[in-house]
């Protein structure tokens, strides 16, 4: 059973040690770990930390572009850069497609410039802010909680225009409200429901059923705080309790993985890294039969990828 995860930090950990390649153990995500996990196509993310100046954040993503280049796609031959949503169907068995992403448009600050250089270099999905304000929107973290600035309705415009995916994961409700009314392509790559697991990060009820009514996708999150909250940490079994309350709001067949791997401090027992991917894959055929399980791990991230094109 094949897998799309929608989302990982990979390239913030090749950017903190250079030591690293795509081989590397540390890593969650690494070409071993993908082969392993029956991993298709992985989205890796570019992220920054919050405090660094405007300058400096578009060099540091510029370099993180240029690791994902170096070290990740020229390094492996089995890894393909995608650069349009319709070579997702054309990867060969082998082959494993990367997807490069923007998590938080401090990258770019308000130079529309610079988000126009990001596409060019293959960026295909941008999440407007990471927790915190910047000059597109308040992230869930700001406590102010405003939506989207001007500017950024400017940027989901543009996204919409480039065919980009606009990540609704951290931003402030009323900023997720928002982006539901202007995207062509929303999508969440990485949040949870909250009915199951009370974490700010995750999405109510509302706005689930809103998403999956917009035509987007939910990508479940293997950080055990937006899981549940046991202390001898999460289980498989408790992410299942996910799925199962997003299959119930209608979104069977948009129901995705994000598994935030390279980027999170703590595992749920048995996924650890990418390679043990199928263990999920196994427990999801296990609790929905193996169509749902398929839909889940790959198909309906694949089918909704089909539509953009």
């Amino acid at each position: 059973m094949h897998i799309i995860d929608l989302h990982c930090d990979a390239l913030l950990k090749l950017q903190e040690d250079k030591s690293r390649d795509f081989f590397s153990p540390e890593l969650e995500v690494n070409s071993s770990r993908l082969a392993e996990g029956k991993v298709k196509l992985q989205f890796f993310a570019v992220f920054l930390e919050p405090d660094y100046t405007p300058e400096e954040k578009f060099a540091r993503a510029i370099d993180q572009i240029d690791l994902f280049y170096e070290k990740v796609v020229k390094a492996d031959s089995r890894i393909r850069h995608i650069t349009s949503w319709s070579q997702v169907d054309d990867l060969k068995h082998d082959e494993t497609g990367a997807v490069l992403t923007l998590e938080g448009a401090e990258a770019f600050g308000d130079d529309l410039g610079k988000l126009r250089t990001l596409y060019r270099l293959g960026v295909m999905s941008i999440g407007l802010t990471w927790n915190n304000a910047n000059l597109c929107a308040d992230g869930i973290g700001e406590s102010r909680g405003a939506g989207l600035t001007d500017f950024g309705r400017e940027v989901v415009a543009l996204n919409n225009k480039h065919k980009v995916l606009t990540d609704v994961t951290h931003l402030s409700v009323k900023g997720f409200w928002d982006v539901l009314k202007l995207a062509a392509y929303p999508i969440a790559t990485h949040s949870n429901a909250i009915s199951i697991c009370g974490h700010r990060r995750n999405l109510d009820d509302e706005q689930l059923k809103a998403l999956f009514k917009a035509g987007g996708i939910a990508g479940l999150v293997y950080n055990p705080p937006f899981i549940g909250e046991n202390e001898k940490g999460s289980l498989i079994s408790e992410l299942l309790k996910h799925a199962e309350h997003l299959i119930k709001l209608g979104g069977e067949n948009q129901i995705a993985l994000g598994s935030d791997f390279d980027g999170i401090p703590t595992h749920v027992h048995g996924l650890s890294h990418a390679g043990e991917h199928p263990r999920f894959a196994s427990a999801l055929k296990d609790k929905f039969g193996e169509e749902t399980a398929r839909k889940i791990t790959s198909g309906n991230a694949a089918a909704f990828f089909r539509e953009i094109e």
